[in-house]
């Protein structure tokens, strides 16, 4: 397959070197914007900047100028930028005809759309989905076990993410619930930081388990007014990204809690990260989307309040713990 993968952060580079590495010998191409960096992974045959120490196979080439020009005998593209940055690139690819999948998790801060949402907008007639699930970039690029879904309503868009990623080092599952998929992969990244303000202030491990189950069911509340299936939480982009991702010390999102929890101020805890944190962008129109459609989320509303700065940790704990009791 002519692999082209656009966004050479670190999760970009660790599903093309992926894809690079496939028994099936892909030809890959990872596009970036910053010339700068495209010049220094050349050179390095690494992305020093977010995957250091992690080599390039023979077969991944880093590309820039203009993205159009690469997308020539693509055979599958991947789209590995922030959310915010989806709509732009789902415009320039509106008349492609290959299958397209996005890696991001979150909503559009602007509309509170979901992914599937903004390419129904933008490029109706496109042939697209999303990659998820429990991973983190390192231990991808690594080849380290991982389990991920490919997600669409589109048989061709599942059958070629299959195609271009599994093998020994990564599974690939497929799903066709692709509003279910893309839930699990957004909410699991503002329930993250309340579980790493919860270990932040040392609560323990009942309040994290807590916290976990509890954020399941918001996420699986959410999702099934949306549309989803509820089965879909229960799987890998649901309570498999929730748990990873709420507890291992690669999340951002959960660093963005633990910061909080020391009383640091959300702009310098960002500064410090260096890394896009998609639940600090996403948990407005989380919570925004919740209340057009009457879902109860205390969690991430309590997650908000900390993020506004209108309440302390302390107080965001106490308000979730006072709350009346009721049937689980």
């Amino acid at each position: 397959m002519n692999i082209v993968v656009v966004g050479a952060g670190a999760w970009g580079t660790a599903i093309a070197i992926s894809a690079a590495s496939h028994a099936a010998a892909h030809r890959v191409q990872l596009w970036g914007r910053d010339e700068r960096q495209i010049a220094a992974m050349r050179q390095a045959r690494e992305n020093a900047r977010y995957l250091a120490g992690v080599a390039f196979p023979p077969s991944l080439e880093v590309v820039g100028a203009s993205i159009e020009e690469h997308l020539a005998g693509a055979d599958l593209v991947f789209l590995a930028t922030p959310t915010a940055a989806l709509r732009g690139l789902l415009g320039v690819l509106r008349h492609f005809q290959g299958p397209v999948a996005w890696l991001c998790k979150g909503f559009e801060a602007q509309t509170g759309q979901l992914a599937h949402e903004v390419c129904a907008q933008v490029a109706p007639k496109l042939q697209a989905g999303a990659l998820s699930g429990p991973s983190f970039a390192l231990e991808v690029a690594r080849m380290q076990p991982t389990a991920l879904v490919a997600a669409s309503a589109h048989a061709s868009v599942r059958e070629a993410l299959v195609q271009a990623l599994h093998g020994r080092h990564l599974r690939v599952y497929v799903n066709d619930d692709l509003v279910g998929v893309e839930v699990g992969g957004a909410v699991k990244n503002v329930l993250a930081i309340a579980t790493g303000l919860c270990d932040g202030l040392r609560l323990g491990l009942n309040a994290r388990a807590a916290l976990i189950t509890r954020g399941l069911a918001e996420m699986s509340r959410l999702g099934v007014a949306l549309g989803a299936c509820t089965e879909t939480f229960m799987g890998l982009s649901g309570l498999g990204d929730l748990v990873l991702t709420a507890t291992g010390d690669l999340s951002r999102n959960r660093t963005v809690g633990l910061q909080l929890a020391r009383g640091l101020p959300l702009a310098r805890v960002l500064s410090d990260l260096g890394h896009v944190a998609e639940g600090v962008h996403s948990a407005h129109t989380v919570a925004a989307r919740a209340r057009q459609l009457g879902v109860e989320m205390p969690i991430v509303e309590a997650v908000v309040a900390l993020l506004d700065g209108t309440t302390r940790p302390e107080q965001a704990v106490a308000q979730l713990m006072e709350r009346d009791p009721k049937g689980e």
